[in-house]
């Protein structure tokens, strides 16, 4: 294996991590986004109030989107166990 290989091998697995966490991330972001307008319209600055709906958006997002976590994951790894001989 030559530097080169290892660089895309790198690359392609901080790709795939960035795309499996999206989901999880954005629903977080934009709950958080829609509690902090509504906390400053409201003046109300409780922390508990902006984290509970965030834990729940970011659990629903995982449950609906892990079917495709799993499938992505599962053909980054198979490809990659794959290119083991022509790597070697």
């Amino acid at each position: 294996m030559d530097p080169q290989d290892a660089v895309d091998l790198g690359r392609e697995a901080l790709l795939i991590a960035t795309l499996v966490s999206a989901p999880i991330l954005v629903a977080g972001m934009l709950v958080g986004l829609v509690i902090g307008l509504l906390q400053a319209l409201t003046q109300i600055q409780e922390q508990t109030v902006a984290f509970v709906p965030k834990l729940i958006a970011m659990v629903l997002a995982l449950v609906f989107s892990l079917p495709w976590i799993l499938s992505q994951l599962i053909e980054y790894t198979s490809e990659l166990i794959a290119d083991i001989p022509n790597k070697l």
